[in-house]
């Protein structure tokens, strides 16, 4: 369970919450969709419930387990098996590596007294071992990964050479493992999930939203994912970007969906009418204050009319959306970016191998493949940000690459709004910047706020930022409309539609193919090229 009581949160000076006395409470059966518009909140919120963030003001208390999956998980030895990583959770995987060292040792010994206290240490290890659950945990561990489309093989990988995207399911089967109702899980456990549908396919979000329907422990969950909202919340936390608050509403999704329409026109009428009341009582103190002996009843009258105004609910304004536009693409050759033979190995696994393409002047490709097999590693070779095994880029006359990363490596984290946006435009001047920021909803004390406090929807909006001050004619785009509301989503997808520069696409997201209206596909692994055709978006949608 967790209580926050007299909570106030802050990103640099802005207030994004505020709520007196004990107002946010999480306790067993309570699953919470947390909403609200991209920069309300949701993310800093979550992880300060979460003890990964300090609050500016009040406390948060934590009875029992917690699991959190942040948006952009990147923690954990790289080193470390995938498989490790998940068992980790309940502590069985330096169980097991001890388990087979005292094996080892008791096969060594010869002497009786050392055989019989290694035997006892072994009895002593399995006894721990089996009170976690055991053998039984180990082939649910595999199950929950399977689940999330984490094969075996990928289980034995280190994690280093998982794409980003089989991390972060990594992680949310660590968390969803310790959390399980099997022998040796907490069912109890209080899940804070921040976007946990990203990166999965359309299996696994049905098996994810079973799963998460039947926790019996508390459940707060960020995404922008309806139809997960629709069949697993039971109340909603709306976070009032413009008042700094939080409606709690005890119902279902779509139950909430119908009283927030009701808010809204229960709102709209009394601030007609007061407003109309409040209009007369003014015009009725002008006419009074002309007059010396009534100048007092008007003034009365103006105060009524303002208190009147001050004890409606705080008007909610339509939620701004970012202006996004791609950049006008510089001039460049016929074809600007060709790559032959790239070849990329982690170790002994072999990403790919012997990968040919060319990117012609406004051509649209987009790159398919199953998770894991190397699209977001081939766009951080065509960026530059890694090196092939073996392989090479050629670019040609005039090529100006613009990367958005899926995981936003392009930003730096220390570096506030305002100095990211002058790293990715050096030579622009200043109020060109501030236009272009401000275009994106960065305005104010935001500029000064460190990215690595902003929610993903705003690192997106960031990285796109950059992308439109660099006059590129070639966009690598990995997973670009993920973490954004409907709204800025779709203002991604027509800017992708109008674009006039190439593009290289990776992505999940159906809508975003379909806006591209790509000519070719490359399919990985092989890196087999082909005509564009509905079979591939009917496979994006089916993935």
């Amino acid at each position: 369970m967790i209580t926050a009581t007299d909570l106030e949160v802050r990103a640099g000076v802005r207030t994004l919450l505020s709520v007196p006395g004990p107002g946010i409470r999480i306790q067993p059966g309570d699953r919470i969709g947390l909403v609200g518009r991209n920069g309300a909140g949701k993310t800093t919120t979550l992880r300060v419930l979460a003890g990964e963030g300090e609050p500016y003001a009040g406390s948060v208390s934590v009875i029992g387990e917690i699991g959190y999956l942040p948006q952009d998980p990147k923690e954990g030895d790289l080193s470390m098996l995938a498989k490790d990583r998940v068992l980790s959770a309940r502590g069985l995987d330096t169980l097991l590596r001890d388990l087979e060292k005292q094996q080892a040792l008791m096969a060594e010994v010869a002497d009786l007294d050392a055989l019989d206290r290694a035997v006892r240490k072994y009895g002593e290890l399995e006894d721990r071992f089996s009170s976690l659950g055991g053998y039984v945990a180990e082939s649910e561990a595999a199950r929950i990964c399977n689940s999330l489309s984490l094969p075996d093989r990928v289980l034995e990988q280190p994690l280093r050479t998982l794409s980003g995207g089989q991390r972060r399911r990594i992680e949310l089967a660590r968390i969803l493992f310790a959390a399980s109702d099997g022998s040796g899980g907490k069912s109890n456990t209080t899940l804070l999930l921040d976007e946990p549908t990203n990166h999965l396919d359309a299996d696994s979000i049905a098996w994810l939203r079973q799963f998460l329907h039947n926790h019996e422990g508390g459940l707060v969950v960020i995404s922008h994912d309806v139809d997960l909202l629709a069949d697993v919340v039971n109340r909603v936390w709306f976070l009032d970007a413009v008042r700094s608050e939080v409606d709690v509403y005890n119902m279902t999704w779509k139950k909430y969906l119908d009283a927030r329409a009701t808010d809204e026109q229960r709102r709209k009428r009394e601030r007609a009418n007061a407003e109309k009341k409040a209009g007369a009582l003014r015009v009725q103190a002008a006419k009074m204050g002309a007059k010396a002996t009534k100048a007092v009843a008007a003034q009365n009258m103006l105060k009524r009319a303002d208190k009147m105004m001050n004890e409606l609910d705080a008007e909610r304004v339509s939620d701004k959306t970012a202006k996004i536009r791609f950049p006008e693409p510089a001039a460049c050759g016929k074809t600007p970016l060709m790559a032959s033979g790239l070849t990329k190995i982690y170790g002994s696994l072999e990403i790919f191998t012997g990968v040919d393409l060319a990117i012609d002047k406004g051509s649209r490709v987009v790159i398919l493949g199953l998770n894991g097999a190397g699209k977001t590693t081939l766009l951080r070779l065509l960026a530059g940000v890694e090196k092939p095994d073996t392989g090479s880029l050629e670019p040609g006359f005039g090529l100006k690459i613009g990367y958005f990363a899926q995981e936003h490596d392009t930003l730096d984290d220390r570096a506030s709004v305002w100095e990211n946006i002058r790293h990715a435009a050096p030579d622009a001047g200043e109020q060109d910047l501030r236009g272009l920021l401000g275009a994106f909803m960065f305005t104010g004390p935001q500029l000064e706020q460190p990215a690595g406090t902003l929610s993903g929807g705003e690192k997106t909006r960031l990285a796109l930022a950059g992308l439109v001050s660099s006059a590129a004619n070639v966009l690598l785009l990995d997973e670009p409309t993920n973490n954004l509301d409907p709204i800025s989503r779709e203002q991604v997808l027509d800017a992708l539609r109008t674009y006039a520069g190439a593009v290289v696409l990776v992505t999940h997201d159906p809508g975003a193919a379909a806006a591209l209206e790509p000519e070719r596909v490359i399919l990985l692994p092989d890196g087999t090229e082909d005509h564009w055709s509905d079979e591939y978006q009917e496979l994006i949608e089916l993935a």
